[in-house]
């Protein structure tokens, strides 16, 4: 059986997620680090906005009957030999289209102007002069701060086109031409540029006449008729982390299917302390639930002995969850379907088939470790929604607030909290020092003001003193983050006497742990996990 996501067709997700919105925006992504931005600032709009390839085939483009297109930028230049364009079809279809950055020289050159390398290039903050006021630009001020970060310039304009703005280093900072073609070269999808999501507004409602329908928690009724359409009489098992992605996941399948679903809660070894519990009691009572539990940590500890390098540590897991899984599935006499939780930020940084021109950052268990010829076709009803989006659908769907509201836990676990080998000891050593961090910050009252908050397990070891004793011991880094999404972070400004309670807690309670460290680096460049 194949692993396609929910529906199985052309659409690649868009009508479940979109539920009953009418609006679609498609972003054509060229590998821009700030693409997921894009999307995110277009949902926050209100209106449903999805990935697609740069170089997608106008054909597919038009299956999802978007109202408008945006260009992504990119790292290359439209000169280069194999630079990466959009289907020349697109600019017959007769919607809208935005250009940012490399989208706007795309929209140049590829419409009769031409693009050159330029002689001083624009990097970080710029101040962009408005010399038409109408279009994207209507309500703006006539001067603004912006971020740039390209080494070209547009040299010609298309014809029909005209400049509507600029810069010192830019003539044509942005472009008007006929038919709702605009092109920016300055990024309005991130946080340096004040205005820019008042110009993607302006783009959305009243260039492409979007209505702005669309919320998180209105494809929840779409959502459950596709996938009783999709499962038919079947049946489905879930699998169930304790997180709140597959807690979702399972809510938003069980009121579709009922109790044709079955969730299985693998018990990995590699989870905090008493997570199997709360699990059960979470969803098996209060939800309602049909949970089979399985006792896998050795099975685990076993495939992971020896093995440091990360990559292959979320390989094994997610090889060993699928095995388990399917074991699993053979007992229950063989149910064709697996729904899982599954997120856009793990689809995107996984960079799996449906995503385009981005670098891999690491694999997530339950996306590019799933292993070749797996036996279940997958049921991702989460798949193109962020963690917030997720919450809010938790929410419309009357979930417990102790569920909706849990901070992210990887899919691989305590596996890769731990640097280097993992191994019982190790993981008790990284479960006690993480109830410790957990523990402190729910007493301090930051749990639900902070993104996420744990320990890691450090493979250094440092000279101590306890008792007038010499010890060499292991060092612990706590982490502990700010985030919408988990696309970004920044690293958590916790008061100094918190901090204090944690240190002291772990290294008196968590024995073999003699020195506590704060990791104050943010995403980018450093990811929120270690591994």
């Amino acid at each position: 059986m194949t692993t396609t996501a929910l529906p199985p067709s052309g659409s690649a997700g868009t009508d479940l997620t979109r539920g009953a919105a009418t609006d679609t925006v498609l972003v054509l992504d060229f590998g821009s680090q700030y693409t997921q931005l894009i999307a995110r600032r277009i949902r926050e709009l209100n209106v449903y906005c999805e990935l697609i390839a740069g170089t997608a085939p106008a054909s597919e483009i038009a299956r999802h009957h978007p109202r408008g297109l945006i260009l992504s930028g990119g790292p290359a230049s439209v000169y280069d030999d194999g630079a990466l364009h959009p289907d020349p079809a697109i600019y017959q279809m007769g919607i809208p289209i935005l250009g940012i950055c490399y989208g706007m020289q795309l929209l140049a050159d590829d419409l009769g102007g031409r693009v050159k390398a330029s002689q001083r290039r624009e990097y970080g903050l710029a101040s962009v002069v408005v010399d038409s006021e109408d279009g994207v630009f209507a309500g703006l001020p006539t001067e603004m701060s912006v971020w740039m970060s390209h080494g070209d310039v547009i040299e010609e304009l298309p014809a029909g086109f005209r400049s509507v703005a600029h810069t010192v280093n830019s003539p044509v900072a942005a472009m008007s031409g006929p038919g709702g073609r605009i092109g920016i070269q300055f990024h309005p999808e991130v946080a340096h540029t004040p205005q820019g999501v008042e110009l993607l507004r302006n783009f959305l409602y009243q260039t492409c006449g979007c209505s702005g329908s669309w919320h998180a928690e209105s494809f929840v009724g779409h959502a459950v008729e596709e996938i009783r359409q999709r499962v038919g009489a079947e049946q489905v098992i879930c699998a169930l982390s304790g997180g709140v992605d597959s807690a979702v996941a399972a809510t938003l399948v069980h009121r579709a299917v009922g109790d044709q679903l079955t969730c299985v809660f693998v018990d990995n070894g590699l989870l905090r302390r008493g997570e199997g519990d709360r699990v059960i009691e979470a969803l098996g009572r209060s939800m309602r639930m049909k949970i089979v539990r399985v006792e896998a940590e050795e099975r685990f500890l076993r495939a992971l002995q020896g093995v440091v390098d990360p990559e292959e540590k979320r390989r094994i897991v997610g090889r060993e969850f699928i095995a388990a899984f399917e074991e699993e599935n053979r007992r229950l006499g063989g149910v064709p379907f697996l729904a899982q939780g599954t997120l856009y930020p793990d689809v995107i940084e996984s960079t799996a088939a449906d995503t385009f021109g981005a670098q891999k950052i690491k694999t997530h268990h339950n996306v590019g470790g799933l292993p070749q010829g797996m036996r279940f076709s997958l049921v991702e009803p989460l798949r193109y929604l962020f963690k917030d989006e997720v919450r809010r659908v938790g929410r419309a769907l009357e979930m417990p607030d102790d569920v909706i509201q849990r901070q992210p836990f990887p899919g691989p676990g305590l596996a890769i909290r731990i640097i280097g080998e993992v191994t019982k000891d190790r993981l008790e050593t990284v479960r006690s020092a993480d109830w410790v961090v957990i523990d402190e910050i729910k007493r301090s009252g930051l749990y639900h003001r902070v993104w996420q908050s744990f320990a890691i397990l450090t493979p250094v070891s440092s000279v101590g003193v306890m008792g007038d004793l010499r010890t060499y011991a292991n060092v612990v880094a706590v982490r502990i983050v700010q985030s919408d999404d988990g696309m970004t972070a920044d690293w958590a400004r916790v008061p100094y006497d918190v901090l204090s309670d944690i240190s002291r807690r772990i290294v008196n309670e968590v024995p073999g742990v003699n020195r506590v460290v704060y990791d104050i680096s943010s995403k980018p460049p450093s990811t929120i996990e270690w591994e």
